[in-house]
């Protein structure tokens, strides 16, 4: 007699992944914590570092990654007035996530490349 295969609910897994990737996907917003990480604070120095984004998607994305509490913006009242944006301590729990997929790219690469 056959055994009954047992189905899983994956339901638990693929909520938190898909949760996750709502808030790191899209074309942007990878780029702009990276961007940021390694010391780009100001919006044209964010703008600079990164090819092809633009004033109003940069504007928006950072709203965003403020709003999920990733990045920090900073208003220095001076004259004129600076803006600047730093990440905040919880965006560290994404540095081994965003080494993670640059190995796995990187390998990737290299396995549909042979």
């Amino acid at each position: 007699m056959a055994q009954k295969k047992i189905h899983c609910d994956c339901l638990a897994t693929i909520k938190p992944v898909r949760d996750t990737l709502d808030v790191i996907n899209g074309k942007w917003k990878l780029p702009i914590i990276i961007s940021i990480g390694v010391g780009n604070d100001r919006f044209t120095d964010i703008q600079e570092s990164i090819p092809g984004i633009t004033p109003k998607v940069l504007a928006k994305e950072l709203k965003d990654l403020e709003q999920h509490k990733l990045i920090n913006r900073l208003i220095i009242d001076d004259y004129p007035v600076k803006i600047s944006y730093k990440l905040e301590k919880y965006a560290d729990t994404l540095t081994p996530i965003i080494y993670a997929l640059k190995d796995w790219g990187l390998n990737h690469k290299k396995v549909v490349t042979q």
